[in-house]
């Protein structure tokens, strides 16, 4: 069974979805998360992983820097989506990486030559846990914010949040 919960935010109402035991979703309404999930097939019932990330992301919104292992996260994804997502984890509050250095990152931890960052920004772009799971801490080389499929606005609120945090 999978259960939900809606929660409101300074970037829009965000969608948790998990099962019994982990994370397993979460988007900010628009993007395409949306799309893959029927909420009228869930149940809307407090249980202790929505409560869990529920109050990992309004520590988030508090200013605070929760960590992601405080959560039970499970992904599902191919070998090389599963290895991005992992990069994405590695990026700091408050810092910004190039889809091209996770693709030199991901060769590297590969064992490959050289990866393309557009194959990078296909996984990044499917990553199921948005906010808690980084994205929008990756950023075109030449510095322009591209490929946030919450829209481009959302990503640059999220970086200037977090830039604020830095003081903190």
């Amino acid at each position: 069974m999978l259960y939900y919960k809606k929660l409101d935010s300074i970037v829009g109402t965000i969608t948790i979805v998990c099962n019994e035991e982990s994370l397993i979703a979460l988007w900010i309404e628009g993007q395409t998360g949306e799309s893959y999930f029927d909420l009228q097939q869930m149940e809307s019932k407090e249980i202790p992983v929505l409560f869990q990330a529920e109050n990992w992301l309004k520590r988030y919104f508090n200013k605070e820097k929760p960590s992601l292992k405080e959560l039970p996260i499970y992904l599902e994804g191919s070998p090389f989506q599963l290895e991005i997502w992992k990069l994405l984890c590695e990026i700091p509050y408050g810092k910004t990486t190039t889809y091209k250095a996770l693709a030199l990152e991901a060769a590297r931890r590969m064992g490959k030559e050289k990866m393309s960052a557009q194959a990078v920004g296909g996984a990044v772009g499917r990553n199921p846990i948005s906010i808690i799971i980084p994205c929008h801490r990756v950023i075109g080389t030449n510095g322009k914010m591209i490929g946030y499929n919450g829209g481009i606005f959302i990503k640059e609120k999220l970086l200037q949040f977090e830039q604020d945090l830095q003081g903190l």
